[in-house]
């Protein structure tokens, strides 16, 4: 959102039979709100560039209002202009890449091997922010060092810092899935007569052998279970108050401001539900390994912390916009063992970033394809610029609605506006 303050002086006269006239100074300040839209139009994949500004629609909560510019910008250039007021679109490219990643996925490569080397250009900045630390690069960098060593540094750098930001979770899964495999292994003795009280444990489908240092009671191992998903499931918060001060500072950068989220699919590793089954069947009158068993499965089921309407709206208000990249990544096979995806809490509310900021989404294991595809739907776009009738800064948030020609197109922008 732009605002304009205009200065306005205004000579006040008192004038009567009689009267002298008295000269005062009075000053009216009024602020002129100017409202920046980007607007990307495609017919199947291709953006449509060939568009007047006849063709846009453009309401505000359902009521209908004047566009007075639009500019068609391809990458940082302007390439066609129309106006009944003129303007100043920045068109300055501030990229955002944020990694969510448990494991470093040699698939990354070739994503930032296409971003780095084909995408960028001299001139924009760029943003890397890792599980350990927030790089800012300049985009003078590209031009200065070249591309080959910018890209041999974000790789360096991502690299290093998921190895180190995310140990303590690898070492938590590598734990629960070894655990789970042995608690498998105890139940299905228990329920075919075998059990040898953790000594000599064997596979629950292959019946090989289990070499394990988890050698005491079932119930300490369920509760050790417990406190590892509980340790867990304290590393993976989601931070609203981080994510809303994060769109703040978006909001004021001037220019176009593209988020690159990647997030790579969780899996917790569970016990296969048949035999825990047999487990609650066989303890149903022992109220510690019951009630460890609903510990263990309400943490599981992860509750989504963000207040997604709250959230969405902030983003769509800081006109940046949103790119969920979501790395798919088959779960691995365990003999007594389910691995259960734990993405449900990240996956819908940036999701729904990205429909309300114009963004784009996709979970694919090919993840260069998916960051190309995001980089083509976003590159290209229209500034539609108005002036809302009757605005009032009511710290409400403004829907906005753009639609286009007769309706054959799809149409991605941001959702509104917070008129504060």
């Amino acid at each position: 959102m732009k605002k304009t303050a205009l200065l306005l002086l205004a000579l006040g006269t008192a004038v009567g039979p009689g009267r002298a006239v008295l000269p005062q100074d009075i000053r009216h300040e009024t602020a002129v709100i100017n409202i920046e839209i980007p607007v990307r139009v495609f017919k199947g994949d291709v953006f449509i560039d060939n568009l007047t500004l006849d063709d846009f629609e453009l309401y505000e909560d359902g009521k209908r209002q004047k566009v007075e510019a639009f500019y068609l910008v391809k990458k940082t250039i302007i390439e066609r202009r129309e106006e009944s007021k003129e303007f100043a679109p920045r068109t300055a490219r501030h990229f955002f890449l944020f990694f969510e990643l448990g494991d470093y996925d040699a698939k990354i490569i070739q994503a930032l091997d296409y971003f780095v080397k084909t995408v960028l250009l001299p001139g924009d900045n760029l943003t890397l922010v890792t599980p350990m630390k927030t790089y800012r690069m300049k985009g003078e960098l590209f031009g200065l060092v070249g591309r080959e060593k910018t890209y041999a540094q974000v790789i360096g750098l991502l690299r290093r810092d998921i190895q180190i930001g995310y140990s303590e979770s690898r070492a938590i899964l590598a734990e629960m899935t070894d655990l789970a495999r042995v608690m498998a292994s105890d139940i299905r003795a228990r329920d075919t007569g075998t059990e040898t009280s953790g000594a000599a444990l064997v596979d629950p489908l292959t019946a090989a052998p289990v070499d394990t240092p988890y050698q005491g009671a079932f119930e300490e191992k369920l509760m050790h279970y417990s406190t590892l998903l509980e340790r867990l499931a304290s590393l993976r918060v989601v931070d609203q108050k981080k994510l809303l001060a994060f769109a703040d500072r978006l909001k004021d950068i001037e220019g176009q401001k593209g988020v690159f989220f990647f997030y790579q699919r969780e899996f917790t590793p569970k016990i296969d539900p048949r035999l825990v089954d047999m487990l609650a069947t066989k303890y149903s009158q022992r109220p510690d390994i019951t009630q460890s068993l609903d510990t263990i499965f309400g943490l599981e089921k992860r509750e989504a912390p963000l207040n997604v309407d709250v959230v969405t709206k902030a983003y769509a208000d800081a006109s940046a916009s949103i790119h969920f990249l979501h790395i798919a990544r088959p779960a691995e096979r365990i003999a007594g063992i389910r691995m259960e995806e734990q993405s449900e809490d990240i996956f819908g509310p940036f999701l729904e970033m990205a429909r309300a900021t114009g963004g784009y989404a996709a979970s694919s294991a090919n993840i260069a394809e998916a960051m190309r595809s995001a980089v083509e739907a976003s590159e290209n776009y229209y500034l539609l610029y108005y002036t809302p009738a009757d605005y009032r800064a009511d710290g409400r948030f403004h829907k906005v609605t753009v639609k286009v020609g007769n309706g054959a197109y799809r149409v991605s922008h941001r959702l509104g506006y917070i008129a504060d």
